[in-house]
């Protein structure tokens, strides 16, 4: 049979209910073809990618005087030659990521360079190095900027949890608006924050070296030692202070969010995004040590700093709250590059069946929401565990991110071995170097950290990787299962269809259940009745009456369960192996009330153990009180909702074959053209028994394509739409590897007038 394609809609129906409210928070859905619109320009891209590299300036020089100054207060002055070691790594990986982004000009990062040149193994400890140190730099970022909050207003400190998963949800809606509207908003305070600490440095160094230079003053300073500075706590040192290399990767693993060139911008953006960090952070370490700042139990070091520089007496003490207060918002902001980079590498990993599916799907917005959903409320639930603890979240940090540079650097080195491009010796030494520093980095930071809670991530990593393969396995069993299904379901004989009615109540739903009946299989067909508490006990002469005792109704006693007995019931039905059993199921609703429909009466439950029955097809006859009966009715329409060609739709359209409907189609929605394409050459393929309409989705989303298909014909007073559903049915947890369009459909068409909607189980157990 041919296949056919209809546009999608111009524009998104009007919302109702709880989509007003969606709508307010993120906007009017954006079609596929307003994608370029959403890419970013360099001057947008760097606030998004570079939050979190420029805020680590707030910390990663404290972070290493911790380590120092529990030896002795001498040993602070090694901050600024640790600073400058740590600087220069920072300059080695940016300038090996410069060539990782023009090489590969796509999402992934580490996770795509590791699997191209080392192989699936590497690039899946890549992964899960990089999804774990995204959720700790969301609850690092923020812990840390509402620490500064409550460092202010220590009236706020016991609010600090609250406050920590209020700005989460904030940064959550934010990025499921997109992007773009998140680059405008974030451009501000990271600008604001990186031109405030020029201002800073520049006021400092300058009177540091015209010999006025201020003294920081250091209200609870932290407990000292007396000892020895060994090489062992300068190394610890370092590793501590390396947090400030944290957020490099984001900007490969999101070059296509760039505007075209794609490779040259995000290379571009990661020049000038080394080069803040690297002077903001050196000069931080200056004053630091210039003032003889030092790591304080109430206050940060760069607040000792700033305060410095700008004394409340002097008229430029406004200048000091503007560093706090930037400060907070970059923290706080910084978690915005795991916004970016946490989506879209796991989005890279469900194209590779490595992760759940769902998590392709680009929402409404043109963004990952499923991932940035599943980072917020992972984040969250760390951020509640831990109090909302900085110092205990930090010794989780950083392992994920160098792991990843080491595998991503060492990937590259393997990558110009086999294509031998001109330079590819001066390049294969710039990614061997970053290999091997930011390895050495790896090694200190697993060292120094191991007992401070840095094992949990250790332990992660690998749980993680096993998920992974377990994913992967899963799915290519399913895909092998269908496709191998293909020759059985075509080889089978010629399908045959018992119909049983299943009679609750003698009502609207019954009387249009009836006509559905009869349209496909005449008078043929049972009808049952099974008693019980609060059923009509007179339900048999009525039945009788609308019927005219064709066919009569049986009364089928329960043993134990009314559910049972149905199932029972349809066990001892004589079928042969291509015999369908339709169920049909008719049900009045009189409110349009999914808790209604849930909870009223045994049809949810029924509907429900019938997936799991071998050969039982269930078909739903919906009836609003409201709208009555439907007995003028004349003709009905099948549509197959197909999401591929494979064993499961070609069961539905055998099944479709049984109903003797005259109009029946197969309907397929596609989100762009490369799947219409595809899905049109498989079906050719197969020689499907029955016409392939193409439908396109352009706001990624079936429901208004499959309603207004739907509506054109129902717009007809006298006919019926049968939407026929080949539904794959798993058990335990292998249900929540698959997108759950077919329970969004049936709800979708439940309260739909003059649509019977009928699942046709595929069973994959």
């Amino acid at each position: 049979m041919g296949t056919s394609r209809t546009p999608g809609h111009a524009a998104a129906e009007r919302p109702e209910g709880l989509g007003v409210m969606k709508r307010l928070l993120l906007g009017r859905p954006r079609e596929t073809g307003e994608m370029d619109e959403t890419l970013l320009s360099k001057t947008l891209a760097l606030p998004i990618f570079s939050a979190d590299p420029l805020s680590s300036v707030a910390y990663a020089t404290e972070a290493a005087m911790v380590v120092l100054v529990g030896v002795s207060v001498a040993a602070l002055n090694l901050v600024l030659p640790i600073s400058i070691a740590i600087a220069a790594v920072l300059a080695i990986v940016v300038v090996s990521y410069t060539q990782t982004v023009r090489a590969y000009e796509t999402s992934g990062g580490a996770y795509v360079v590791a699997k191209d040149n080392l192989g699936t193994l590497p690039s899946l400890v890549a992964a899960a190095a990089l999804l774990v140190d995204y959720v700790l730099t969301v609850a690092v970022s923020v812990t840390a900027g509402v620490l500064a909050v409550t460092s202010a207003a220590p009236s706020l400190a016991s609010h600090k949890v609250g406050l920590s998963l209020f700005f989460v949800l904030l940064l959550t809606v934010v990025n499921l608006r997109g992007v773009r509207e998140s680059g405008m908003l974030f451009a501000v305070p990271t600008y604001g924050f990186v031109a405030v600490m020029f201002v800073l440095i520049g006021t400092g160094v300058g009177r540091c070296l015209d010999g006025t230079c201020p003294q920081a003053s250091v209200p609870d300073p932290l407990a000292t030692g007396a000892g020895a500075v060994s090489v062992l706590i300068v190394l610890r040192a370092f590793a501590s202070g390396a947090s400030a290399l944290t957020g490099v990767e984001s900007i490969s693993n999101g070059v296509n969010a760039f505007r075209l060139p794609h490779g040259r911008n995000a290379a571009l953006t990661l020049v000038a995004m080394g080069a803040f960090a690297i002077s903001l952070f050196l000069g931080v370490s200056y004053l630091a040590v210039s003032m003889n700042a030092a790591p304080s139990g109430s206050v940060s070091v760069l607040s000792e700093i700033a305060r410095a520089a700008f004394p409340g007496s002097s008229s430029t003490s406004f200048l000091y709250y503007a560093v706090q207060g930037l400060t907070f918002a970059v923290l706080v902001l910084a978690a915005n590059t795991s916004y970016q980079g946490f989506p879209r590498l796991a989005a890279v990993l469900a194209r590779d069946r490595f992760f759940p599916r769902q998590f392709v799907n680009l929402g409404d917005r043109l963004v990952y929401s499923n991932g940035i959903i599943v980072l917020a409320a992972v984040s969250s639930l760390l951020i509640w565990a831990f109090d909302a603890d900085v110092i205990a979240l930090i010794h989780l940090y950083v392992i994920g991110v160098f792991t990843a540079f080491t595998l991503s650097q060492a990937g590259m080195v393997r990558y110009w071995l086999r294509r031998e491009k001109p330079a590819w010796r001066r390049s294969a030494l710039i990614n061997g170097a970053g290999a091997v520093a930011t390895g050495v980095v790896a090694l200190l930071v697993i060292e120094s950290k191991f007992t401070q809670g840095a094992w949990a991530v250790i332990v992660a990593i690998p749980v993680l990787i096993g998920g992974f393969y377990g994913i992967h396995r899963h799915y290519r069993k399913v895909s092998r299962r269908l496709r191998a299904g293909i020759a059985a379901v075509a080889a089978a004989p010629r399908a045959t269809n018992e119909v049983v009615l299943y009679v609750e109540s003698a009502d609207a739903a019954l009387q249009e259940a009836l006509w559905y009946a009869r349209q496909i299989s005449g008078d043929d067909f049972h009808a049952i009745h099974v008693p019980g508490r609060g059923t009509d006990p007179g339900i048999r002469p009525r039945f009788r009456q609308l019927t005219e005792m064709r066919p009569d109704l049986e009364i089928v006693r329960p043993a134990d369960g009314r559910l049972d007995a149905v199932i029972e019931y349809l066990w001892g039905l004589p079928r042969g192996e291509s015999t369908f059993v339709t169920i049909v199921v008719p049900e009045l609703f009189h409110s349009r009330s999914l808790v209604s429909a849930v909870t009223r009466g045994p049809e949810f439950r029924l509907k429900l153990r019938l997936l799991t029955e071998p050969g039982v097809v269930i078909t739903d006859v919906p009836v609003l009180a409201k709208n009555g009966g439907r007995s003028g009715q004349r003709r009905a329409a099948a549509r197959i909702l197909v999401s591929g060609a494979h064993a499961a739709t070609m069961r539905a359209v055998n099944y479709a074959g049984t109903l003797g409907f005259a109009d029946t189609k197969a309907v397929f929605f596609a989100f762009d053209d490369e799947e219409a394409e595809r899905m049109k050459r498989e079906w050719e393929e197969l020689e499907m028994a029955v016409p392939l309409v193409i439908e396109e989705a352009p706001f990624r989303d079936v429901g208004d394509p499959l309603l207004a298909h739907l509506r054109r014909i129902t717009e007809d007073p006298n006919a019926v739409a049968v939407a026929i559903m080949p539904e794959l049915i798993f058990s335990g947890a292998a249900r929540l590897l698959h997108n759950q369009r077919a329970l969004y459909i049936k709800r979708l068409l439940l309260f739909e007038p003059r649509v019977i909607l009928t699942s046709v189980p595929y069973r994959l157990n």
